[in-house]
């Protein structure tokens, strides 16, 4: 793509504090590709300029310099492949002459001499060409950047004109990828359309008299001219309806491929994982002050929840990176981290009193001259200091991070991201789609176990069957927007019943390591589940949780649940105690 001119604004335009802002970016941007313009390198070429001469009516020919740039170097690719012949030609000698080093020293002292020159030979070279191409290099990413705030006042400009024009971010990121579409041809599609114009011109005329020739042979016989008529009837509209479904399918395609995450699902659930490891590490650092700092008279907490949704991470990081492995991004989710969180530890020392008994002596002297000593006691308020140590936690969440530190088109991209789920809402253990009604339990009788079980449990999670969206599970358990419910769900239950512990919002990296670590664990081939258990599903057998429920009973051969986010609603649901899909049970009893 080749930028024909910077952008023209009018005054009135330039004045508008809606657009003042995407003005001022496009024109720095457009100075910048000014600038990295004027550092490519540049050569002067000969051109020949005629003139015609009036007076002599003779045509003249002067030759004079131009200035132009000079032509991009060879990508790096190509010259390392250039380089490959040469490099093959001294590795071949190198392998000869290591059959004879071994039994000569000074031979194989000169042969490792003469590696490490070719080596050093070839890196300097690389470098070389590196540099060479760092100017275009630049280039390019200014005109890239000069484009995208173009684009960006484009569509301000339109959105202005079209107030009510985008009602979500898909919709939004669609319109602005039009726009893109438009200004890139405006720049550097016409002239290709001309050339391609230009260049069919003389096929169609030399095809022309043909058709004239095959046209008048058709005319002659009305039957058969009827005939073609209906065959390219049919022919257009079969055309037309394939087109359609295509260009349907393939906008489909495109937009599904454009909002899916693009890292593999095991790096972005491992991501997730460590992301986990370090609220853990937060949490257990928390759990510890009292123990670290044991030289204070009270701790006072105010302690924002520790938790995170893992799609706005993910959104984040696929936004910036597109495709990235856990240990490519862990710097990354560090700094995040270390953004969401902040942990402050002040010390406060208030001045109290204490009451304090103390023993006065009274001496008097008697009538006979008797020394009399009398004792009692009397209370004073003594100060002394107080030691407070006050512990805050602030939890800013990933979501304005995001607002905060993404550039426009990264942001755009996130929400894109965030509204669509990278289009895989089940991947780090977000519920259910499904989308049926909640089992019916009339005439389900119920068998007992040898456990007991928590029957307030299943009395609290049947209550709540019905509820749609999640709210108050997951604003109780700390986030500020809905996210995927079902461990909120299960954990505010839990709650409700009085347990402070297990609370969990994902089931595989919070649920699972709880009640395994508790010895409080069972498989999905346990027999004795009782009312009140939490269920974890793995549903594409992947060995890991991805939805989790509470236990209401069995009834021999199925077994039934009250699950949040089925749906996007709490249900009841059964299965058979057999079914492949249930991962095992965190048992509360």
């Amino acid at each position: 793509m080749k930028r024909k001119s910077r952008l023209q604004f009018t005054e009135e335009e330039r004045a508008d504090p809606f657009l003042e802002k995407a003005i001022h970016k496009s024109e720095k941007m457009a100075d910048k590709l000014d600038k990295a313009h004027a550092n490519i390198p540049k050569k002067k070429i000969k051109v020949k300029q005629r003139t015609f001469d009036e007076a002599t009516g003779k045509t003249k020919v002067r030759l004079h310099f131009e200035e132009v740039d000079k032509v991009k170097p060879p990508s790096k690719l190509t010259h390392i492949a250039n380089q490959s012949p040469t490099v093959a030609l001294q590795s071949n000698v190198h392998s000869k002459m290591s059959e004879y080093e071994n039994d000569n020293v000074s031979v194989e002292a000169a042969h490792k001499a003469e590696q490490a020159g070719e080596f050093s030979a070839r890196q300097v070279q690389n470098s070389y060409h590196s540099q060479k191409l760092k100017p275009y290099r630049e280039h390019a990413k200014a005109e890239r950047k000069s484009a995208n705030a173009d684009v960006d006042y484009l569509y301000k400009k339109k959105m202005q004109e079209n107030p009510n024009a985008t009602t979500n971010s898909i919709s939004k990121w669609q319109q602005k990828r039009a726009i893109k579409k438009e200004y890139l041809a405006s720049q550097g599609g016409k002239k290709t359309a001309q050339q391609t114009a230009s260049a069919t011109t003389s096929a169609v005329k030399k095809g022309a008299d043909k058709v004239v020739q095959a046209v008048g042979a058709v005319l002659k016989d009305p039957k058969v001219l009827l005939i073609i008529l209906a065959i390219l009837l049919v022919a257009g509209l079969i055309g037309a309806m394939v087109s359609s479904v295509s260009l349907v399918f393939q906008g489909a395609i495109s937009n599904t491929v454009s909002t899916s995450y693009t890292s593999d699902d095991a790096e972005l659930i491992a991501t997730n994982d460590n992301y986990t490891a370090l609220e853990s590490n937060l949490q257990l650092q928390i759990n510890n002050i009292e123990t670290d700092y044991p030289d204070y008279d009270e701790y006072r907490y105010d302690l924002d929840n520790i938790a995170h949704d893992p799609h706005q991470l993910a959104s984040y990081l696929t936004a910036v990176f597109q495709t990235f492995t856990a240990s490519e991004v862990q710097s990354q989710i560090e700094q995040i981290f270390n953004s969401q969180y902040t942990l402050t530890l002040i010390q406060e020392i208030e001045v109290r009193y204490r009451t304090e008994t103390r023993t006065g002596t009274n001496t008097t002297i008697d009538d006979y001259g008797n020394i009399i000593v009398e004792t009692y006691e009397y209370e004073v308020e003594v100060p002394y200091d107080y030691y407070i140590l006050n512990v805050t936690l602030e939890n800013i969440g990933i979501d304005s991070i995001a607002n905060s530190s993404l550039s426009s088109s990264e942001l755009e991209m996130y929400n894109v991201y965030l509204e669509t789920s990278g289009n895989k809402p089940l991947l780090f253990g977000g519920g259910s789609s499904d989308g049926t009604p909640s089992t019916d339990l009339s005439g389900v009788v119920f068998v007992d176990g040898v456990r007991t079980g928590n029957q307030d449990i299943v009395d609290i999670a049947l209550a709540q069957v019905g509820n749609v969206g999640g709210q108050p599970y997951w604003s109780w358990y700390g986030f500020s927007s809905r996210v995927e419910w079902c461990a909120c769900f299960v954990s505010w239950t839990l709650n409700q019943a009085g347990y402070s512990e297990p609370k969990f919002a994902a089931c595989q990296s919070q649920g699972v390591p709880y009640f395994s670590s508790n010895g409080r664990w069972a498989d999905s081939s346990y027999e004795d589940i009782a009312p009140g258990d939490v269920i974890f599903f793995d549903w594409d057998g992947d060995g890991s949780a991805n939805h989790v429920g509470i236990v209401i009973g069995t009834d021999g051969s199925r077994l039934y649940t009250v699950e949040g986010n089925s749906g996007d609603a709490c249900k009841i649901k059964d299965y058979d105690l057999n079914s492949s899909v249930i991962m095992g049970y965190g048992l509360m009893n």
